[in-house]
């Protein structure tokens, strides 16, 4: 799974009323940057289980976003985030297991559907259909979180032994 998939989205700065000093092009970079290696130490210590909530707080965020643009009829940001969200659509529909469970196929049909829709929503400026997805995909997200939630606390090794308890 790529961390690309969790990457921020940077919008320009708020314009103020009061003037401010802005930030250099080496110091937006660098915060750039942190952010970037913040994003990816965050993803590559997340559980299996965190990772699919990320994927999907992300692909919600995609989606309002996209939606909000196609308002706005503001496209390329909208296409934008379209793409973004196809892509996590596609890393869900990659990684569901359809043999673990009798609901799995039921949930293949949801992503292909969704899939279709957004690349419907991007070519033809459609936001209902980007509409729909929200709606389709936003009782998965409660879902995958609410089952989270009633996970076990994943165990830690005692703070003098390696990782598994391998010193």
């Amino acid at each position: 799974m790529t961390t690309a998939l969790f990457a921020p989205q940077l919008s320009a700065p708020q314009q103020s009323a009061q003037p401010t000093a802005q930030p250099s092009a080496a110091q937006l970079a660098a915060a750039q940057a942190k952010r970037a290696q913040l994003n990816r130490d965050a993803v590559l210590s997340a559980t299996p289980v965190r990772l699919l909530t990320m994927l999907y707080d992300r692909l919600m965020l995609d989606l309002a976003r996209a939606e909000t643009a196609q308002v706005g009829e503001n496209w390329p940001v909208a296409s934008e985030n379209l793409l973004h969200a196809q892509a996590i659509v596609d890393e869900l529909t990659t990684s569901l297991n359809v043999t673990a469970w009798d609901g799995a196929d039921g949930l293949l049909a949801i992503y292909t559907y969704v899939s279709n829709a957004l690349i419907g929503a991007n070519i033809h400026r459609d936001v209902a259909r980007t509409r729909e997805s929200i709606v389709l995909l936003e009782p998965l997200r409660q879902a995958w979180h609410e089952a989270a939630g009633a996970l076990p606390a994943p165990q830690t090794a005692p703070s003098g032994e390696g990782y598994r308890g391998v010193a």
